[in-house]
């Protein structure tokens, strides 16, 4: 598999350390930067252009935050097959755009349920399902798409970019290797904590 270019990039974060800069990094290599609710008014915040999500994908986040990312516009521009013709038009007809690069760690369910006199309900608030929905997609399709859901990654993409302007096939698979370890312990402390709480 070849290396891939970065033209666009979805931003969606709760752990935000590292991220100013590194979306600032991006952001001067020409990447048109997308992000979600408190991650995009961080990054304007900074003075990193981004462009919401809702404007991307012409619909409002809804439900207190619940929807936002679970769109076709998000998934399609994350899931397609960029060398298949039927998705390639597809895209088009759907006014659908590539999104190479996810950047998403999820909402902080096991710091949540680790503080004293936590009820279940906010346990719940706490469990993420358009950020998980993300990191699969973009971890499914990392033919195509780099997924990036530890910060500590974050110098190593920037200095793999600097050095030819694209992220190769072995370092996609590593991260989406992570991404699927990552989601997969994420579910595992959920599934723990509601197997042991009363409700």
């Amino acid at each position: 598999m070849k290396p891939i270019r970065i033209e666009r990039a979805l931003i969606s974060v709760s752990d935000k350390k590292g991220i100013a800069d590194f979306a600032r990094r991006l952001a001067d290599k020409g990447i048109e930067i997308l992000s979600t609710g408190g991650t995009s008014k961080m990054l304007r915040d900074n003075s990193i252009p981004v462009l919401s999500i809702d404007s991307f994908t012409g619909h409002p986040e809804i439900m207190d935050g619940r929807v936002k990312t679970l769109h076709p516009k998000v998934h399609g521009g994350i899931l397609a097959l960029r060398d298949n013709p039927l998705h390639r038009e597809q895209m088009k007809k759907n006014g659908i755009k590539p999104i190479d690069l996810v950047v998403v760690n999820l909402y902080p369910f096991r710091q949540t349920i680790a503080r004293s006199g936590v009820t279940i309900e906010e346990a719940i608030e706490n469990i993420d399902i358009g950020g998980p929905a993300m990191v699969r997609s973009a971890a499914k399709n990392h033919a195509w798409v780099v997924i990036v859901v530890d910060p500590a990654d974050y110098d190593s993409i920037i200095a793999e970019l600097s050095a030819g302007d694209t992220i190769s096939f072995e370092t996609r698979k590593q991260l989406a290797v992570k991404a699927f370890r990552h989601t997969a312990d994420y579910d595992t402390a959920i599934s723990n904590y509601l197997s042991e709480v009363d409700r």
